[in-house]
C-alpha cells in the first residue's frame, strides 16, 4: 500500500508535520509528491500539499484514503519542497504558508482545469476523455477512477497538457481561432473548384494543407492574407470550424531593439572572468559586486548570464523595486528576447500566472523579478544576481518573514551555482562577510568612461530657512533652472508621500490623529482626506478645528503632492512629473512614467524613495534631496546606514552619460558623517566608522539579533504576556544573550492592536531554536483570546 504524506492548510504548530493518508488503487504510481490534493480532516475535507510518498506508515489505525486530486502534475518541483521545509525552519513559520508562498496568487484562487491533447491522434485515440474534441474542461464528476489514472499516466507522459482557467482575479482571455476539416486530398479537391480569382480562399486552402492539425488564431490567419469574412465563408463550406483559443498575456508593454554585448573596461572584464569560472565549475560561490553608481554592474550582470545560458543552464535576477523591473527588464530582453520571463506584484494575477507557467514548462530561462521571484520555479539554475543587495524590500514583513538573500544563497547551494550580490552600497553584514572572505569581493570603483562621479553641495537648511520658507534652497532653484535653459532633466528626492505631514490648530495645537493607531494623519490634497498610512483610515478635511472650533488651522510638513504644486508654480514652463505610491496604483503606471520621463516629455521627475535607485536617463544632470536627513530621526541602529545608502543611490542617478552632473543635498544635519560621506561617495569611511558604531552597540554583523512581537486588543494583555515571555527567555537562554525589552513599538497601537516587543542579542545560543519554539507552541494556545505572537530573524525593522 502506498502512503501520501500531507502537509494539511491548517497553519498551528500541531499541523505542522505532515499527516498519512492511503493512496487509492486507482492512484497507485501516478500521485508525486508537489501535487495539491483534497482529505478528510476532522469531519470536513481541506486542501494539502503531497511532500512525500512512502510504502508503509507509523500510524497503527486505519489510515483515511487521499478524497480527490486538485492538481495533475506537481506545482512545487523537487527543489522547492526541500526549500520550503528549510525556510520554515529558519523564519519559525509554518510549512503550509512556506509553500503556499511559493505559488503565483491566481493558483491560490479557485480554478478550473483544461485537458488539452497533444495531437489530434491522442485525441481520437481516448474518445472516453475527449469525446472527439481537442480540449475538453476537466470535470472530475465526470471521469471514473480507471479513466483518471489513465489521464495522470497521459500527463506523465506529455500526451496530454493541463491548463488552468483562473475563475477568480484571472480570468483566460479566449481569443477567435480556426482549425481545418479537410485532409490533404479534399484541400487538392477543393482547390480545383476555386475561381482564379477568389485569392483569399487559395491562401486558406494553401494554409490548411501546410497545417494540417493546427489551430490558428483569427489574427494569425490575417497576417496571411486570410481575412475573417474569408474565413466565415470557408466555415459555412465546412473547411474549418471555429473555436476559442487561450491567449497567453504578454506582460511586456513595448517591443525592444536587439543589443550586442558591449566592450568590457579591465575591471568589469575581471568581474565577468571570475563569475563566468564558478558558473563553469559548478560551485556555490557567492561575489559580492562593489561597484559605484554607473560603472557598468548591469553589463557584468547581462554578460555572466549569457555564459550561464551558453552552458545549456538558466538565470535568476532579482531587483529590489517595481520601479527597476521595466528599464532592466528592457535590457535583458534586447540580449536574451523571449526567453527571459517577469514577475512582479504589479503584474495582474493572469499575467503572473502566465509566466509562471512559462517558467514552470522551461520555456522561459532568465527570470527577473522582484523579492517573491526567488521562488521561480527554474530548473538547474546557473547563476543568481541580487542587484542592490543592501535594500531592505529584500525582506519579507509577514510570514514567513525570510531574506531573498538567504534564499538565494540556498538555492545556489542546491544547483551548484554562483550568486552576485551587487550594490553601490553593500549592506554591512554582506561587506564584513567579503572581509573575512566568506563572500569574494570583485570591485568596480570607475565610471564607464572614466566619467566623474557628480560634484555634491550640501545646503545646511537652518540657515536657509532664516532667509525664506520654500522648499527649495536658493541654490537648488538656481540650479533646475539653469537645467530648464539647457534643456536637461532634473530629480528631485523627498522621501515622504501626500502633501503634508500633519494638520495642526494654531489656537489650540489639536492634531487630527488615526482613531485606529498611535498616528497624526496625513494630508492628500487630491482626495482633500486625511489618510492613515497604516491601517487605510479616511476622514474629511476639517474646515475648522473640532476641538476649539477655530478657522486658524493649517498644514505642517511637506510632502510629495506639496512639492509638485510649489515646484510648477516656481517653474511654470517645465514638465512635472511625480513617482509614488499614491501616483503608481494602476496597472502599467510605474513603467508609464518612466518610459515618459526617458522619451524626454518632461524636465522634472520628483517622487519618494522609489527613484532613488538603478534609474539610468542620460539627460539627468542635477539631483536634489530636499530632506536628506529624515532617516537619521528614526530611533533605529541602521538609520545612518539608510541616509547613507539613499543618498549615494540618488547621487548616482546624475551625470550618468557625457555631461557633468550635480548633486544638491539640503539638510538640517550637514555635520552627520553618514551626509558628509555621501557627499564624496565615500564607502571604504562610512563602512570602518559604522563598523566602530556597531562594534560598541553590539548590533550586526557583530551579533545575531531576533525580534520577537506581540499584539492583541488589549494592551494589558500583550504587555503581561511579553512580560512572561522576557522571563521564559531568561530562563533557557545563557547569560551571554542580551534581552531588550519587552517595550511597546513606537507606534504602540496600529488598526486597534497594541504593539509590544522582545529583541535578543547574540552570538552562540544552542538552545535558542528550541526556545522559540516552545514560545510558539505556547502561544497557539491563547491565539483564541486575540493574542498573536510572531518571530523576526534577523529583523531590520526595529521600530
Amino acid at each position: 500500500m502506498q502512503v501520501a504524506q500531507v502537509i494539511v492548510d491548517v497553519p498551528t504548530r500541531q499541523t505542522n508535520s505532515p499527516f498519512s493518508y492511503s493512496i487509492p488503487d486507482h492512484l497507485a504510481d501516478q500521485i508525486q509528491p508537489g501535487m495539491r490534493v483534497q482529505v478528510p480532516f476532522g469531519h470536513r475535507k481541506i486542501t494539502g500539499f503531497i511532500v512525500g510518498i512512502t510504502d508503509s506508515s507509523s500510524f497503527d489505525g486505519k489510515l483515511k484514503p487521499i478524497a480527490d486530486l486538485i492538481d495533475l502534475y506537481p506545482v512545487i518541483n523537487p527543489e522547492l519542497l526541500d526549500l520550503a521545509q528549510w525556510l520554515a525552519d529558519q523564519t519559525y513559520s509554518f510549512k503550509i504558508s512556506c509553500l503556499q508562498t511559493m505559488l503565483p496568487g491566481g493558483m491560490r484562487t479557485k480554478s478550473k482545469k483544461k485537458l488539452i491533447a497533444k495531437n489530434q491522434q491522442i485525441c481520437t485515440k481516448y474518445p472516453e476523455i475527449f469525446h472527439g474534441e481537442p480540449e475538453i474542461e476537466y470535470d472530475r464528476q465526470q471521469f471514473d477512477n480507471q479513466t483518471l489514472a489513465e489521464i495522470l499516466k497521459l500527463q506523465k507522459m506529455g500526451d496530454i497538457r493541463v491548463e488552468y482557467n483562473l475563475t477568480n482575479h484571472a480570468r483566460p482571455i479566449m481569443l477567435k481561432a480556426y482549425s481545418g476539416n479537410l485532409d490533404q486530398q479534399e484541400i487538392q479537391a477543393a482547390l480545383k473548384t476555386v475561381r482564379k480569382n477568389a485569392i483569399g480562399q487559395i491562401k486558406l486552402l494553401k494554409t490548411l494543407s501546410q497545417h494540417p492539425n493546427d489551430t490558428l488564431l483569427l489574427t494569425k490567419w490575417e497576417s496571411m492574407g486570410v481575412t475573417a469574412g474569408t474565413l466565415k465563408t470557408a466555415e459555412k463550406k465546412g473547411w474549418v470550424s471555429a473555436t476559442l483559443k487561450r491567449h497567453v498575456r504578454n506582460p511586456f508593454l513595448r517591443e525592444v531593439a536587439p543589443t550586442k554585448p558591449f566592450e568590457l573596461q579591465p575591471d568589469q572584464q575581471k568581474a565577468v572572468s571570475s563569475i563566468e569560472k564558478a558558473v563553469s565549475q559548478k560551485k556555490d560561490q557567492v561575489f559580492l559586486l562593489e561597484g559605484v553608481t554607473g560603472s557598468g554592474k548591469t553589463e557584468v550582470y547581462l554578460q555572466s548570464i549569457a555564459h550561464a545560458l551558453a552552458m545549456g543552464r538558466t538565470a535568476l535576477m532579482l531587483v529590489p523595486e517595481i520601479t527597476l523591473t521595466p528599464q532592466i527588464v528592457g535590457r535583458i530582453r534586447s540580449r536574451f528576447g523571449d526567453q527571459v520571463a517577469m514577475l512582479h506584484s504589479a503584474m495582474s494575477s493572469g499575467e503572473r500566472y502566465d509566466e509562471w507557467q512559462r517558467i514552470n514548462q522551461g520555456k522561459a530561462k532568465v527570470v527577473v523579478g522582484v523579492r517573491s521571484a526567488v521562488f521561480a520555479p527554474l530548473t538547474n539554475i546557473g547563476l543568481i544576481i541580487m542587484d542592490e543587495e543592501h535594500d531592505s524590500s529584500y525582506k519579507q514583513a509577514d510570514n514567513p518573514r525570510y531574506q531573498t538573500r538567504d534564499v538565494a544563497k540556498w538555492r545556489a547551494a542546491y544547483n551548484h551555482c554562483p550568486v552576485v550580490l551587487g550594490s553601490a552600497t553593500p549592506s554591512l553584514e554582506s561587506r564584513a562577510r567579503a572581509m573575512k572572505g566568506v563572500y569574494t569581493l570583485l570591485s568596480l570603483p570607475h565610471r564607464i568612461n572614466q566619467h566623474a562621479l557628480p560634484h555634491v553641495s550640501i545646503i545646511d537648511m537652518k540657515t536657509e530657512m532664516a532667509k525664506h520658507h520654500s522648499a527649495l534652497s536658493t541654490k537648488l532653484a538656481d540650479a533646475i533652472q539653469v537645467r530648464l535653459d539647457k534643456h536637461e532633466q532634473v530629480i528631485l528626492l523627498l522621501n515622504r508621500r501626500g502633501y503634508s505631514a500633519f494638520l495642526m490648530c494654531r489656537d489650540c495645537g489639536y492634531v487630527p490623529r488615526c482613531p485606529n493607531c498611535d498616528i497624526s494623519l496625513t494630508m492628500h490634497k487630491d482626495t482633500h482626506t486625511l489618510n492613515c498610512h497604516y491601517c487605510g483610515h479616511k476622514e474629511p478635511v476639517p474646515t475648522v478645528c473640532p476641538k476649539c472650533h477655530s478657522k486658524r488651522i493649517r498644514f505642517y510638513g511637506m510632502g510629495s503632492q506639496q512639492l509638485e504644486e510649489q515646484v510648477k508654480n516656481m517653474f511654470p514652463t517645465a514638465r512635472v512629473l511625480r513617482m509614488d505610491v499614491d501616483t503608481t496604483r494602476k496597472k502599467g503606471s510605474h513603467e508609464a512614467i518612466i518610459d515618459k520621463f526617458g522619451a524626454h516629455k518632461a524636465d522634472i521627475l520628483l517622487g519618494t524613495q522609489m527613484i532613488a535607485k538603478g534609474l539610468d536617463f542620460p539627460e539627468v544632470t542635477l539631483v536634489g534631496v530636499l530632506n536628506a536627513d529624515s532617516a537619521l530621526q528614526f530611533p533605529d541602529f541602521r538609520s545612518s546606514e539608510r541616509t547613507f545608502e539613499l543618498l549615494t543611490q540618488v547621487s548616482g542617478r546624475s551625470g550618468r552619460a557625457d555631461k557633468t552632473g550635480e548633486v544638491i543635498i539640503q539638510t538640517f544635519n550637514p555635520d552627520h558623517y553618514a551626509i558628509q560621506l555621501a557627499k564624496t561617495q565615500d564607502y571604504e569611511k562610512f563602512y570602518a566608522t559604522e563598523m566602530r558604531v556597531r562594534h560598541d552597540g553590539k548590533y550586526p554583523p557583530y551579533y545575531y539579533t531576533v525580534k520577537l512581537t506581540g499584539n492583541s486588543p488589549s494592551e494589558n494583555q500583550t504587555a503581561s504576556e511579553m512580560f512572561g515571555i522576557m522571563n521564559f527567555l531568561k530562563k533557557n537562554l545563557s547569560p551571554n544573550a542580551i534581552i531588550l525589552g519587552p517595550t511597546p513599538k513606537t507606534i504602540t497601537r496600529i488598526n486597534n492592536h497594541y504593539y509590544y516587543q522582545i529583541i535578543i542579542k547574540y552570538r552562540k545560543e544552542p538552545h535558542l531554536k528550541a526556545t522559540l519554539d516552545d514560545i510558539l507552541v505556547q502561544s497557539q494556545k491563547k491565539q483564541r483570546q486575540g493574542l498573536q505572537i510572531a518571530i523576526d530573524n534577523e529583523p531590520l525593522d526595529f521600530m
